[in-house]
Formats: structure tokens, sequence, C-alpha cells
């Protein structure tokens, strides 16, 4: 289990002021679940993320994970605890091919696992393994590779931040169908997707709602999607301009 206890960041503005991007942050992600975070753009979603990764450093609180602390580990002592994070936007390294990214990520696995990978994200090992991981991949190649890596490294806990982001609608269901076949009821794992995806967010197993740098809502979707779906429906609408989206079952 994953527990989040009064986290608070604070960073200086342009006058060097102290601003407060999280405030007293209380949550905890078990095992066996999906959670999704959403809520407002600039409310702190990305920022819990990056905390519990130790991309951003708090400035109070405490962060355990099965009962050890750690709030002080560096962002390399964590993954080796077991935790990944997919980026909201992929790095991209040209010169290096998708296999040498992917073998990297898990030094272990073999041929056949590493090409497993790619099938289940959508992607033909023969068409990709040997390609150069720069700017010639699509948003939603460079998701699908990024999400193959993680599923190689098979952690603990998988933080998605906006899987859906410049990719696709065949693409955001392919990837959003595979996190909840992946996580959804496995015992061993945990999954918290970062996600304004009105599809995706009510078959989570809990909706946590960032706003203002703090959490305003929690609970079963049957608490929480009935709080907001009017306001992601009417932006969802607004961004695909009336476009059908298919749900995940």
């Amino acid at each position: 289990m994953l527990k989040l206890e009064n986290i608070q960041m604070q960073v200086d503005d342009d006058s060097g002021e102290k601003f407060e991007i999280l405030k007293r942050i209380d949550c905890q992600f078990e095992k066996g679940k999906v959670y999704a975070v959403t809520g407002p753009n600039g409310g702190g979603k990305s920022s819990i993320a990056k905390v519990i990764m130790g991309i951003y450093k708090q400035s109070q609180g405490h962060l355990y994970l099965d009962g050890e602390e750690i709030s002080d580990l560096s962002i390399s002592e964590r993954a080796n605890r077991g935790i990944g994070y997919a980026f909201q936007q992929p790095p991209r390294f040209k010169g290096l091919t998708i296999q040498n990214v992917l073998t990297i990520a898990a030094p272990n696995a073999d041929l056949i696992k590493v090409r497993t990978s790619l099938r289940d994200v959508g992607l033909c090992p023969e068409d990709y393994l040997d390609r150069d991981l720069g700017a010639g991949l699509s948003g939603g190649e460079i998701k699908g590779i990024e999400m193959a890596q993680l599923l190689l490294r098979n952690p603990v806990i998988s933080i998605f931040d906006e899987p859906e982001a410049g990719v696709d609608l065949w693409t955001i269901q392919k990837l959003l169908k595979l996190i909840l076949s992946t996580y959804k009821g496995n015992p061993n794992k945990t999954a918290i997707v970062i996600t304004h995806n009105e599809n995706v967010i009510p078959v989570c197993d809990e909706i946590l709602v960032i706003a203002g740098g703090m959490i305003d809502a929690k609970g079963t979707p049957e608490q929480v999607w009935k709080l907001i779906k009017d306001d992601i429906e009417c932006k969802v609408r607004n961004q695909c301009q009336g476009e059908i989206s298919y749900a995940i079952k």
C-alpha cells in the first residue's frame, strides 16, 4: 500500500513569495485497485504523481510504501522499490532503438517478453524493434512504447500521467483497456491514472478529485462520479466538437 500523509509542496513565485502547489494531501492507494486522479488543469494532479515518484520534493509530509518511509529516497531508489511512472509527454531518445530502450527498462527480460510487451500495446515487433526512438514516431506510438517499458519493469505502483494526451481515439481506448485489465483486481499491483477521460473515470475502483492543491472529493465512482460528471462530459464535448467516444467495457 502507498500512503501519503500531510503532503505539502511550496515553490517560489516570480516575486520570491511562497506559493502552495499542494496543501495537506492525505490519501492511500491499495493493491488490487485502479485509481483515477482527476480535476481541473493546474489543480495539482501531476504534482502529486511527481512527488510520489520523487521528481518533485514535498515541503512537508511523509510517504510510505508497504510500511517503509520513502520520503527521502531518490527517483532510482523508489523505482527499485517498485514505483513506475509513465510521463504525459514521454521523452524521445534519438540514436537508441526501441529494442534498446525496452532492454534498458528490463535488462533481465528475454526477447520473447520484449516482443510480447509491444504486441500488448498494439505495436508489431517486426515493425518497431529496430526503429529509432526519435521524432519519427507519433504520439500514440511513443505512448505505447513507454507503456511497454512499464509493463516489462512490472512495478508494484504504476503511475500513468494522462495516457490519453496527444493520442488518437483508437490508441486511447486500447491503452486504457490494457491498464484496466492489467491492474484491476491484481492483488500485487496498483495503478494511478491521471485522466480527464469520461470513459475510464467511472470504471476505476476509486476517484480522487484534486483542485486548488487539495483533495476536493474522493470515494467510489458511485459516490464521486455524479459530482463531476457534467463538468467532465461538457469539457470533452467541447474538445472533440461532438465526436462520439466509445465506452470501455
